[in-house]
């Protein structure tokens, strides 16, 4: 798979959910990217939570969307999280440096909802 399968996105109480299905690569950031940053900007939420539990993949590009979106997220004052990333996924943040930069929560063995 190497396409973004889907995109859920859910705004409810000024929190801003988005849960991305499928790779994150440079075939796909660009639209999640769009799509993501057009709620962002018209719905101007409190918090924004990027689910990540059922990416399994995701390259430079993933990086470069999740940057640019934490980026726009405090732009407009919004808090920013990102949720339930696979041991994969998160390994990639980790090595990235992101958890220094931004909240991270959930992981295989902590049921933790936003």
């Amino acid at each position: 798979m190497t396409e973004c399968e889907s995109i859920e996105i859910i705004y409810e109480k000024h929190v801003l959910k988005i849960k991305i299905r499928g790779d994150i690569d440079h075939h796909s950031a660009k639209g999640i990217r769009d799509k993501i940053d057009n709620e962002i900007f018209s719905k101007r939420p409190s918090m924004v939570v990027l689910d990540l539990s059922v990416v399994e993949f995701m390259d430079s590009s993933g990086l470069g969307l999740i940057m640019g979106r934490y980026a726009n997220s405090k732009e407009i004052g919004a808090n920013f999280l990102i949720y339930k990333p696979c041991k994969k996924v998160k390994k990639i943040l980790e090595l990235a440096g992101v958890e220094r930069i931004m909240e991270i929560k959930g992981d295989d063995n902590n049921e933790e909802k936003w």
